[in-house]
């Protein structure tokens, strides 16, 4: 498990250790331009006569990058330093990294002044973190002209023109290959479109202590293979009562596939018992497709009788967890059932797909919402919800899951290429497993199944949200290693689930 932060918690972080622990500026900045030759000289693969430029602005982030350039130099690489911005906002540390470079005979040169070649490798550090405005003049044709070069990029901590805590271009940007970055993930490297810029991102251990990241706090959490560890195991003396009960309400007449890829997520994910509602014409499919699952089907005629609540309620009174929404449609019925399942069920509840959508055009129904409720948008359907249009809320997903998490005390899954979780607290994850072979239809409806049986299973609620997206991720990353990007079908990413809890001895078998 990692953390990233924000720029402004990285500022705190680095402050806490300088001035409370005592670990001297230079000395970590030491550490990290270690770190950046390093990656330079993997990339470059140890050949001394590639052409290096290391870029630098005024700020620590430059002062970094000349004295990365300094120790290439000392190992016999070719390196030029480029000087960007105004002499006079350079700080303390970047002056002495300066003096220092030119008593190692390093060539420094002001942009003004340099005639472009061309190179081999280019070091990124002209801004760092504290990036926050538009790049405008100088740094913008800079920028451009770096942008026409062939060299491969290592950015220094983020990639200059990348805010550091929304991932959003800051007018224009470099494209790195790969980047170094200090400490902790920053958020901005993980979200769109930030996470393409970053290329291939290392964090560096440069020595920031632990209690600074406490005293500062992070921005959110981000989930790794290992962290697959944690979840439940399945007792050797169990049955299938002991792993769950689930009920999923999904599936208009002629949408059976949303029923079962949700069905299916589930039971690859562990869930012992999967109980389906859905229209009485899916029922010989979803008999055919998964005669594990349990079915309950219901007619339109049925839905309008009073005695159609009754029936529902006791399928409620069943479930350990609720899903509710996939492929549902937006029949005049829906509206009753979903108001049903938010006033009657008192177990964790998912929504998804038409649920939303019909919350969406009764927005009275989020009254009903409580802190053991998940709401698994996308964009489209978080548009919808929040009357944001859809590039708004991609300026800041983070905000919006946090903002939409808090407003209404649920669990917000926003989905998107990188899929953001809040809690009604504000407690927020970032996930980073999945890919684009995944953005496929049903795809979201795995997703729901898998957080699903997390849930019978005993996780709380931000939990199973958290790690059902990383799971259903890290399936689909191993699922498309041996389909493809464009072979890859929904149904394919659960059967990579039980791969995916292999890698970390979840199951054996």
């Amino acid at each position: 498990m990692k953390y990233s932060v924000t720029g402004t918690q990285m500022k705190q972080i680095d402050s806490c250790t300088i001035k409370q622990v005592e670990i001297p500026s230079m000395v970590l900045m030491e550490r990290a331009a270690m770190e950046v030759a390093r990656e330079v000289e993997t990339l470059a693969g140890g050949d001394c006569r590639c052409r290096i430029w290391s870029v630098c602005g005024t700020g620590n982030n430059g002062a970094d990058g000349i004295a990365a350039a300094r120790m290439l130099h000392e190992k016999g690489y070719d390196v030029t330093v480029i000087l960007a911005g105004d002499a006079g906002h350079q700080t303390e540390e970047h002056k002495a990294q300066q003096r220092i470079a030119a008593h190692m005979g390093v060539v420094l040169v002001e942009y003004e002044e340099f005639i472009p070649d061309s190179c081999d490798i280019i070091i990124d550090a002209i801004f760092g973190i504290g990036l926050t405005r538009p790049v405008g003049g100088v740094y913008r044709s800079l920028i451009k002209m770096l942008r026409q070069q062939d060299g491969r990029v290592v950015a220094v901590d983020i990639p200059s023109g990348i805010h550091a805590g929304t991932g959003q271009v800051m007018g224009t940007a470099i494209e790195a290959d790969r980047t170094v970055t200090f400490g902790y993930y920053k958020s901005g490297l993980l979200i769109y479109p930030g996470r393409t810029y970053a290329g291939n991102v290392r964090i560096a251990d440069i020595g920031f202590p632990g209690s600074c990241l406490k005293q500062s706090g992070w921005d959110a959490t981000v989930l790794e293979p290992e962290d697959l560890k944690r979840l439940p195991k399945r007792t050797p003396d169990g049955n299938k009562g002991t792993f769950g009960r689930l009920l999923i309400i999904a599936g208009s007449a002629g949408m059976s596939g949303a029923a079962f890829l949700s069905a299916y997520g589930a039971y690859r994910t562990g869930a012992g018992l999967v109980q389906v509602v859905t229209a009485e014409e899916n029922r010989q499919i979803l008999q055919s497709q998964l005669p594990e699952a349990v079915l309950m089907t219901f007619t339109d005629e049925q839905t309008g009788e009073a005695s159609f609540t009754d029936w529902l309620e006791a399928r409620i009174d069943w479930a350990g967890a609720i899903v509710i929404g996939p492929g549902l449609g937006r029949a005049p019925y829906v509206r009753h059932l979903i108001e049903t399942v938010l006033t009657r069920a008192y177990v964790p509840l998912l929504l998804d797909a038409d649920a939303l959508n019909t919350i969406a055009d009764f927005p009275e129904l989020a009254g009903y919402y409580t802190e053991n409720m998940i709401v698994t948008p996308h964009m489209g359907e978080m548009s919808r919800l929040t009357r944001k249009s859809i590039p708004e809320l991609k300026e800041d997903p983070l905000a919006a899951a946090r903002e939409y998490g808090s407003h209404y005390g649920v669990t917000c899954v926003l989905k998107d290429a990188a899929t953001v979780i809040a809690g009604p607290d504000g407690d927020t994850w970032i996930n980073t497993s999945g890919n684009s072979g995944m953005a496929k239809a049903g795809a979201g409806d795995v997703l729901t199944g898998v957080i699903g049986a997390l849930l019978v299973q005993g996780m709380e609620v931000l939990q199973a949200a958290a790690y059902g997206a990383y799971l259903h991720g890290r399936a689909g990353d191993l699922a498309v290693m041996k389909k493809g990007l464009n072979g890859l079908l929904a149904h394919e990413i659960a059967d990579y689930i039980n791969e995916a809890l292999k890698e970390v001895k979840i199951d054996d078998k």
